[in-house]
């Protein structure tokens, strides 16, 4: 087979799909679908007309794809805004999607990218940002997976763990955007913890249940966001943040600690706080010391960095933060957070610039550009 024409067909068949209607990267996921088909059937059967082949197959996949994002969107829509307490519905394929995606034929972090490409509907971009990678990197490893099981039966469904990291990625795309896909993934979950006594099923289910309660908090009507510590906690859902405890505590009773119910205790100590003065912070620290030892996540010690700084003092919290890399995201706006409470308010108001270039999306860029801005305001009077 010519891997060289399949190069330089790709981009003109993108082209065709994209002048016949698809968004440029839908057309590109098709594109890619088709190539992996190519290279399954053509060394057997090479088509007379490569090019006329690969648009045929290639606007075929985009077809598919989009009923079936057409369809994900449908059951989204029967989804609720605001999750209610209680066991979750009768089960339907979605969950067993998301098993079947996790094959055992693809290595966890390729089932996860997967996953949240063909079910969970996130784009590469999306996912790419989730794993803190290169969205060329995340492309070729969506496009290695789905080789990988292009002429496997899936019929061997993941194991858990994987569709947990699926499900709180899932989770984590909603809670800073489309709230349907948050409420998608607590309805997936309260299903899994029906079906399973599993304590990190639980774990899960009660970190969702504490973050999604504060929702209603986390912005302002104008759709700027909200900081924990200035959030109107009378907002906050007790209904849900009673249920999210609830299942925490059984969960914890197992005496099987996993990374999940760690977090889940961390958003179960900030909804205790009846203030932000109130917030047990040295507690919270514990529980990040308890999450470096599962996982050892940068992630989780640039948080740890931040509750150091509330339990200790700025100088602590920036002392911790030493020892992480400055490319990490959002280190530089725990950088300006830190300098502005140990009393540097010229290095806060750089970072806090430099943390709005970097930040991910609109809402978090426009709050931290308005922190430099009253920052400087303020030294420049």
């Amino acid at each position: 087979m010519d891997e060289a024409l399949l190069r330089t067909l790709t981009p003109a068949v993108i082209g065709i799909l994209v002048r016949r209607g698809a968004d440029f990267a839908a057309a590109e996921d098709a594109v890619q679908d088709s190539l992996v088909e190519a290279v399954r059937v053509w060394p057997d059967s090479t088509p007379r007309d490569p090019k006329g082949w690969l648009v045929a197959v290639a606007w075929r996949k985009f077809l598919d794809a989009a009923r079936a994002d057409a369809s994900r969107r449908r059951r989204e829509a029967r989804v609720e805004a605001e999750p209610v307490p209680g066991p979750g519905e009768a089960v339907d394929d979605t969950l067993q999607l998301y098993f079947l995606c996790a094959h055992p034929s693809l290595t966890p972090a390729s089932a996860v990218a997967l996953t949240l490409r063909a079910v969970g509907g996130l784009t590469t971009r999306q996912i790419a940002q989730a794993y803190l990678v290169p969205e060329a990197t995340m492309a070729q490893r969506i496009s290695r997976a789905k080789r990988t099981v292009s002429g496997v039966r899936l019929d061997q469904p993941g194991d858990v763990a994987t569709v947990l990291r699926v499900l709180y990625l899932v989770f984590n795309e909603g809670y800073s955007g489309d709230v349907d896909l948050a409420a998608e993934a607590i309805r997936l979950s309260r299903q899994l913890a029906a079906q399973i006594e599993h304590e990190e099923v639980a774990g899960l289910l009660a970190l969702m249940l504490l973050h999604h309660a504060r929702r209603p908090a986390r912005t302002r009507p104008d759709g700027s966001l909200v900081p924990l510590a200035e959030q109107d906690r009378s907002l906050w859902d007790t209904r849900l943040i009673t249920e999210g405890v609830d299942v925490l505590q059984k969960a914890l009773a197992r005496g099987r600690l996993g990374e999940f119910q760690a977090h889940a205790a961390v958003a179960a100590l900030h909804a205790d706080a009846q203030t932000a003065e109130d917030t047990d912070w040295v507690q919270i620290v514990g529980w990040y010391d308890e999450l470096v030892r599962l996982t050892d996540s940068p992630v989780v010690r640039l948080n740890r960095a931040v509750a150091v700084g509330e339990a200790d003092g700025p100088r602590a919290g920036l002392a911790a933060l030493a020892g992480l890399p400055p490319s990490l995201p959002r280190h530089a706006a725990v950088a300006a957070y830190l300098h502005e409470r140990d009393g540097d308010p010229v290095t806060a108001a750089r970072l806090y610039a430099e943390a709005a270039r970097l930040a991910p999306n609109l809402p978090e860029r426009d709050h931290l550009t308005r922190q430099a801005a009253r920052l400087n305001a303020a030294l420049r009077s």
